[in-house]
């Protein structure tokens, strides 16, 4: 999710919060619903199997996992996913590639019991929070388990953090002759038409977050997101708004010069678009740092179980959080990696730098701040 590692890693540590990205006919998976193998859809361990090597078994018989929203420029998916092929020769479909965790929720929903539902999810924790509340997700506990901290899973297993980052400007700085370097940057007349979110951020992680940090940039706090509400109004007033739902394209083609997003998303624009003529620059603003992770969870009616826990322990092994640093992206399991010597040092060195120790919302602060959006946000940036 250095100066910068050496923070968040600590602060990541200790933190007792969570935050936080169709319609054949059904064919039976399996058991439950919808899910294959009755034993491996209510296996919460690997043990429950007899062990990896018997979960790798029955996840090969199966050959099959469906994962939605995973971008392949997203901290590093793209070369996640190829891995996971390679190493276990399953198939991976991945459905909406450019979906949000409010998508992913609503294809657990309405795919539930046919085959090609998402086997599994990426959620900012938002999502995470509100679909456990829901009872969406099937408890499910890494042999990694013990080394994620306590305040970044859910104790029963339903959902657990994964990689994280900080909210970060990117700036096209042969487009924008001077980068913001804060969100009080952004209200400048010479940003008119360019300052653009990752999202709706009443459905999308990373624009939800950006809200989050506009509000702490901005007199408000954990428990008031309303303040940085009120910046995206007076943002969307001032004519410097860009609605343009900044991915990678968009980037490349100049069509959103200034982003609010993820560091290692920015990170990842600088690195690809570097040698197409896109000076990418990145400020984590100082007058609003915010940093948080997303969270892996399994769908409770997963079409394909075993491979489903399989993709978990794959994500949750040295060689799945090393990919997440390729990706500029800080893994759960960095701290206990950097005391083993098993995380790789050049990656750690890469990471954008930041200064402070971040601090985070609990759940009920999340929940709330979502209701607060969910209200307040379309009124804000209409017209």
């Amino acid at each position: 999710m250095s100066t910068r590692t050496a923070g968040l890693v600590a602060a990541l540590t200790i933190t007792t919060s969570v935050i936080a990205a169709c319609g054949a006919a059904p064919t039976n998976a399996g058991g439950g619903s919808g899910s294959g193998d009755s034993k491996a859809a209510s296996a919460t361990s690997a043990q429950d199997f007899g062990g990896l090597d018997k979960l790798v078994e029955a996840a090969k018989k199966e050959g099959q996992l469906n994962t939605i929203a995973l971008p392949p420029d997203w901290a590093n998916y793209g070369e996640v996913i190829k891995a996971f092929e390679a190493k276990y020769g399953i198939k991976i479909t991945n459905d909406n590639p450019d979906g949000s965790s409010q998508d992913e929720i609503n294809a657990v929903k309405t795919l539930k019991g046919q085959g090609r539902a998402p086997d599994v999810l990426d959620l900012g924790s938002a999502f995470a929070l509100s679909g456990a509340q829901e009872g969406l997700f099937a408890p499910y506990k890494v042999q990694s388990w013990d080394k994620i901290p306590d305040g970044q899973k859910e104790p029963g297993g339903a959902w657990y953090y994964d990689y994280g980052g900080y909210i970060s400007i990117g700036c096209d700085a042969k487009r924008v002759k001077t980068c913001p370097q804060t969100f009080a940057d952004l209200l400048k007349p010479e940003y008119k038409g360019m300052v653009a979110l990752n999202g709706d951020p009443t459905k999308a992680g990373a624009a939800f977050a950006g809200v989050y940090a506009a509000s702490l940039a901005n007199q408000g706090s954990f428990d008031d997101i309303q303040p940085g509400i009120d910046f995206f109004k007076k943002l969307k007033q001032n004519g410097n708004f860009n609605p343009v739902e900044a991915t990678p394209a968009t980037v490349e083609k100049g069509e959103t010069p200034i982003t609010l997003d993820w560091d290692y998303l920015q990170a990842s624009y600088a690195k690809e678009f570097s040698s197409k003529g896109v000076d990418w620059k990145i400020a984590i603003p100082a007058d609003g740092q915010y940093a948080n992770f997303y969270a892996q969870a399994i769908n409770k009616w997963a079409p394909h179980p075993a491979a489903a826990r399989l993709w978990q322990e794959f994500l949750y092994s040295t060689e799945g959080q090393n990919l997440w640093l390729k990706g500029y992206a800080r893994p759960v399991l960095l701290p206990s990696m950097q005391q083993d010597g098993s995380a790789d040092a050049a990656m750690v060195a890469q990471l954008p730098k930041v200064e402070g120790t971040p601090t985070f919302p609990t759940p009920d602060q999340v929940n709330k701040a979502k209701e607060v959006l969910a209200s307040g946000w379309g009124a804000a940036v209409s017209g």
